[in-house]
């Protein structure tokens, strides 16, 4: 509908110069770059015979497990597109950072925060736990409880047509297509997240037709995407929302701002947290194998490699975002003062520092 909701988004107000990025943010040039997240790719094809590809849903069993691509685009500077970068893969849980862009955007951050928590759950992805034994609401907009109850609020105000064209258009790719096959195959497997859409609609969360909420949810979870679209994505998320090309806004700062924290405390599921310690770029993962990174005010990431972890993480893709986030400057906590010393060797000084001391 050319009067959509999700059209009126895109019609936000243009930068009018192209983004700044001092030193302290700024990523290495770009062959130095390629050369860093070339050996970083090998070390983490390594992790690949230690995961498993998503077997529960039939369909994504059939992915080549050793498949592994990333591409790395900086607010200024060449893209860096490497590997299995322009492979086809399916968002799944990746998409629940576009529908909460969305949700916050249409129906306004109070209607979404009354549905949804803010809060890490501790939980698997698929939790029925902390829905099961409280009162409770999801603690988040990024496990599947979460996404389910913001798939409610927007069913109303949106078609999934008007979600697919945001998705192309927020992910700089028209070829974003639903898998049917996918669709298919998660739609006949999906006991469990019907069993969660129930559960919230006997809570009073989900308040449309649970079936039809079901359904969009999955759709949005079974869209195309390759690692390109997620970095694009990733950028503007980066830059405030705007597209630094063209200077469109695709969201509001306050919305860029609250999806990238909800990814940095709640995007890896129950393994958030050690992901933050030890990676410090905000990152939601799908069980197809795909990562959007966004290393704020520096660069989009999109990062695909079906083969999961325990937790349901890109297994490759993880090991990959640790290697490079230090070396390349896209720890959102990185400071220039780390170039100076090796981080093991840091920590031996003060060690040693304080065993002087405690001797004196």
């Amino acid at each position: 509908m050319a009067d959509s909701k999700t059209d009126k988004m895109l019609a936000g107000a243009a930068m009018t110069s192209e983004p700044v990025i001092d030193k302290h943010y700024q990523l290495r040039e770009t062959k130095k770059a390629t050369e860093i997240i070339e050996k970083a790719m090998n070390l983490a094809r390594e992790e690949i015979p230690k995961g498993h590809v998503a077997t529960y849903i039939p369909e994504l069993g059939k992915e080549d497990p050793h498949q592994l691509g990333i591409c790395l685009y900086p607010l200024k500077g060449d893209k860096i597109c490497l590997g299995d970068y322009d492979v086809r893969f399916t968002m799944q849980s990746v998409s629940k950072v576009v529908m909460l862009i969305v949700a916050l955007e249409v129906c306004g951050l109070k209607n979404v925060f009354k549905k949804v928590g803010m809060e890490p759950s501790g939980e698997a992805f698929d939790s029925l736990v902390e829905l099961d034994v409280s009162n409770s609401k999801p603690y988040n907009p990024l496990i599947n409880s979460g996404a389910l109850a913001v798939c409610g609020l927007l069913l109303p105000e949106v078609s999934f047509q008007d979600m697919l064209r945001y998705t192309r258009n927020v992910c700089s790719d028209q070829g974003i297509e639903l898998n049917e096959s996918v669709f298919d195959s998660e739609m006949k497997t999906c006991s469990r997240n019907r069993s969660i859409a129930y559960l919230l609609e006997s809570k009073g969360i989900i308040t449309t037709d649970v079936e039809d909420t079901l359904r969009f949810y999955t759709k949005m979870c079974s869209m195309n995407v390759t690692a390109e679209s997620l970095a694009n994505l990733g950028k503007k998320l980066a830059n405030d929302g705007v597209c630094a090309i063209d200077g469109k806004r695709y969201m509001s700062s306050r919305t860029a701002r609250i999806a990238k924290t909800l990814m940095l405390t709640c995007g890896m599921y129950d393994g958030s947290g050690s992901f933050a310690i030890k990676v410090g770029i905000p990152t939601k993962s799908g069980v197809g194998g795909g990562l959007l990174s966004v290393s704020d005010k520096r660069a989009g990431i999109g990062v695909f490699g079906p083969a999961l972890d325990v937790q349901g993480n890109s297994i490759a893709g993880c090991k990959l975002l640790r290697e490079i986030s230090n070396k390349l400057r896209l720890n959102l906590f990185y400071d220039p003062e780390w170039d100076k010393e090796d981080e093991e060797d840091e920590e031996n000084t003060v060690l040693k520092e304080m065993q002087a001391r405690s001797v004196m």
